[in-house]
C-alpha cells in the first residue's frame, strides 16, 4: 500500500514535465482510477485548459457552469457520478491560497471519506510541485493560456507574484485585465511573519515601451524592500532608478501598503493613480491620501507616508485607473457610483474571486467596446490575529 510520503517522494523525483504521468501511475494502481486529467486555470480566469496538447492545449473547459469550475470555485472536492456507479472526482489544485486548477480522477465507484482527503492531499502535493517545475519546463505556462500571449503581456506575466494569497490574518485576490494583451499595470506583495507589502501600479504608455517601464520600477522596488529600507526608502529608490533611465518622459503611478500583521497598523504611500477603497459593514468608501507624484516624474522626489488602521471583517479594494473608464468615462460621480455598486455586489464572494466579478461587472457599462487601458483589481480580505 502506497501512502501520502510515497507519492510525494515520487513527485519530488519525477521530471518536470512528467508530473502528471506520476499521478496517473499511482491513482491507477492505488484506486483504479480510469481516466486522470489536469486542467490549469488560463490568464482570463475564465478557462480551464487541459494539459495535453501542445503548444496549445485542447478541449478546454469553462470555469462557470461546469464541474470543474465549481471545484475551482469552492475550493472543494466536487463528486459527480457517472454510468455504471462510476463517479469523477475533481479536486482543486493550489499552493497557498493561489488557484492553479483542477486536478479530474474518474473512479470506478463512490469514494470514501478518506479516500477524498487523500485525493486532496495528491492534488496539493501536485501543485507545490508544479510551482517548483515551472522553473525548468514551459509545459504547464503553455497550458495556462487559451490564445497567444503578446510579447508586452508576457513580460509583465513573469512579474506577477500571482494571483491570490491566503494566510491566517488574510485573504489576496488579484486579477488583470485585459489577461493577454496588458499594457503597463502590475500588482506585486511579500509577506514575513511580522508585515504584508503590497503595491499597485499603472505605467505609462502601450506594449514593450510600458512593460520595460514597469519592469524596472517593480524590480527596483523589489530590491528596496529585499534590502529592508521602510516603504519611503522603497518608494525614493524606485524613483530614482525611474528617472535615471527615463529623465522624467515616462513614470509610473504606485499605491504602496505596509500591513503590520500584529496591530493591525497600515503604512501607505499614494504615489499617483491607483486608489484604494474599504468595505466596512457593508458601507464601501474610497480612502483619501496625499497625492505625491508618480515614480519617476522628477529627480529627488522625496516621498511621506500616512498611517490608518484595519479592522477585522475589513475589505480593501484597490482600483487602477482602467477600471474607473470602464464606466461614463466622461462623469466621475457615475463611475464612483458603479464601482461602489460592483463592490456591492461581489461582497459576499472570497476574496479569490472578487477581482475578475468586479471587472466583469464594469465591463457592461462599455456598451460592448474593447477596452483602451488596463484595469487591475486587487481585493484584501483582512481576519486578523
Amino acid at each position: 500500500m502506497t501512502t501520502h510520503s510515497d507519492i510525494d517522494q515520487a513527485l519530488r523525483s519525477a521530471a518536470p514535465h512528467e508530473l502528471l504521468d506520476v499521478v496517473r501511475d499511482h491513482l491507477a494502481e492505488r484506486f483504479h482510477a480510469t481516466a486522470v486529467d489536469l486542467l490549469m486555470a488560463d490568464y482570463a480566469l475564465t478557462m480551464l485548459q487541459p494539459v495535453s496538447v501542445l503548444p496549445y492545449t485542447s478541449r478546454p473547459v469553462p470555469v462557470e457552469r461546469s464541474d470543474a469550475g465549481e471545484a475551482f470555485t469552492s475550493q472543494q472536492a466536487v463528486l459527480r457520478p457517472g454510468a455504471g456507479g462510476a463517479v469523477t472526482v475533481f479536486l482543486p489544485v493550489s499552493v497557498r491560497g493561489d488557484r492553479l486548477g483542477v486536478l479530474s480522477v474518474g473512479l470506478p465507484g463512490e469514494p470514501a471519506g478518506p479516500v477524498v482527503t487523500g485525493l486532496l492531499h495528491l492534488a496539493d502535493a501536485l501543485g507545490h510541485e508544479i510551482v517548483i517545475a515551472e522553473r525548468d519546463t514551459d509545459l504547464y505556462l503553455q497550458a495556462r493560456r487559451a490564445k497567444r500571449l503578446t510579447l508586452a503581456a508576457e513580460m509583465q506575466w513573469q512579474l506577477l507574484p500571482g494571483r491570490s494569497c491566503a494566510r491566517p490574518e488574510y485573504r489576496i485576490g488579484a486579477q488583470l485585465q485585459p489577461a493577454y494583451a496588458i499594457r503597463g499595470d502590475n500588482f506585486d506583495w511579500s509577506t514575513s511573519a511580522d508585515q504584508l507589502i503590497l503595491t499597485v501600479s499603472n505605467g505609462m504608455g502601450e506594449g514593450i515601451d510600458a512593460s520595460l517601464l514597469t519592469n524596472l520600477a517593480v524590480n527596483a522596488l523589489r530590491n528596496a524592500r529585499r534590502a529592508g529600507g521602510p516603504l519611503t526608502d522603497q518608494a525614493m529608490l524606485a524613483d530614482q532608478a525611474v528617472y535615471a533611465k527615463y529623465r522624467g518622459q515616462a513614470h509610473l503611478a504606485t499605491l504602496l501598503l505596509r500591513f503590520d500583521l500584529a496591530t493591525a497598523e497600515v503604512e501607505v504611500i499614494d504615489a499617483g493613480s491607483p486608489r484604494l477603497w474599504r468595505l466596512r459593514g457593508g458601507e464601501a468608501e474610497p480612502l483619501v491620501f496625499d497625492r505625491q507624484l508618480p515614480l519617476g516624474m522628477f529627480e529627488d522626489t522625496h516621498y511621506g507616508s500616512e498611517h490608518f488602521r484595519i479592522e477585522r471583517g475589513d475589505r480593501l479594494i484597490l482600483v487602477s485607473d482602467g477600471v474607473y473608464a470602464a464606466a461614463a468615462a466622461d462623469r466621475v460621480d457615475d463611475q464612483l457610483a458603479a464601482l461602489a455598486e460592483a463592490m456591492h455586489a461581489t461582497r459576499e464572494l472570497p476574496a479569490a474571486h472578487v477581482p475578475s466579478a468586479i471587472l466583469g461587472h464594469m465591463s457592461r457599462y462599455r456598451d460592448n467596446t474593447a477596452a483602451h487601458d488596463d484595469s487591475t483589481v486587487v481585493c484584501l480580505d483582512w481576519h486578523g490575529r
